[in-house]
């Protein structure tokens, strides 16, 4: 689907490299035909080592030179971005940021009319090949686009095509998502501190324990209060620990979060 396609990636932070070396590891582009920006020197030379490609500091000519641009620059150095490539965009190129809370209609506006441009939540987790990424296609967009789009971001993780005013609960959900789990992580280590273990025993069975549970979720199909159930004997272990986070109120209170973190992306993109 992306062989012969030239992709420019527009800022090589983190996750722009970590996209750049994914389409290359998993031969979804030749590294002929992919170029990453970005202002910082040091930066560009990291990125040629790591990623075997081609580095650029001209987003105007590797933004011309390429049909798909993948734009992984912050939030507020986007309407400075767009104003910059805007003169090498035409229909026939497919735009996607990954910038939180930059919407599609404003990225329209920003660029000629009829400009293809979708919108991508993803996480951290990309970072080693777990991603779980959202998308959402503008007004231009078609769905082969999409389908595109989800094929590289299936590259590092899953992706999923949502309609455009989910995205915020996408970035209460999965994007924000990682961080509770770390802090889940976290409180375990520390219950398995106190309770006698070491802290690195406690990390390795936190952390272990974690992902297989996710992993059961996954390739099972049992969902995770049938699974909760079936690991949940009356008068048991499981049952005395349960009792004390329902006690807690930890269902509430991890869904007032997601509500917050929710709520909070609607604020930021209001004021973008």
């Amino acid at each position: 689907m992306l062989q012969g396609k030239k992709i420019t990636v527009i800022g090589g932070g983190k996750m722009g490299s970590i996209i750049a070396q994914a389409l290359i590891k998993q031969k979804l582009c030749e590294q002929k035909n992919l170029i990453v920006t970005d202002i910082d020197a040091a930066r560009r030379a990291d990125i040629a080592s790591l990623a075997g490609v081609n580095i650029s500091d001209d987003n105007k000519k590797a933004a011309s030179d390429a049909t798909i641009i993948i734009l992984a620059v912050k939030p507020q150095n986007m309407r400075e971005i767009l104003a910059e490539i805007s003169p090498a965009i035409d229909h026939n190129k497919i735009i996607i940021s990954i910038a939180a809370g930059i919407t599609t209609a404003l990225m329209e506006s920003l660029l000629p009319k009829g400009a293809r441009v979708l919108r991508v939540m993803p996480n951290t987790p990309a970072l080693i090949g777990e991603g779980a990424a959202a998308v959402a296609k503008g007004s231009f967009a078609t769905d082969a686009d999409l389908k595109l789009t989800c094929a590289v971001f299936d590259a590092v993780g899953i992706s999923v095509a949502v309609d455009e005013k989910l995205m915020d609960a996408v970035t209460g959900l999965s994007g924000s998502g990682p961080a509770y789990f770390f802090l889940f992580m976290e409180a375990l280590i520390e219950a398995g501190e106190k309770v006698g273990l070491s802290y690195d025993l406690a990390a390795k069975l936190s952390m272990q324990t974690m992902l297989g549970a996710a992993r059961l979720c996954l390739q099972g199909d049992k969902k995770p209060a049938e699974l909760r159930e079936m690991v949940t004997s009356p008068g048991g272990t499981t049952a005395a620990g349960l009792k004390v986070l329902n006690e807690g109120k930890i269902r509430e209170v991890i869904i007032a979060a997601v509500e917050a973190a929710t709520a909070r992306s609607q604020e930021l993109a209001g004021e973008k």
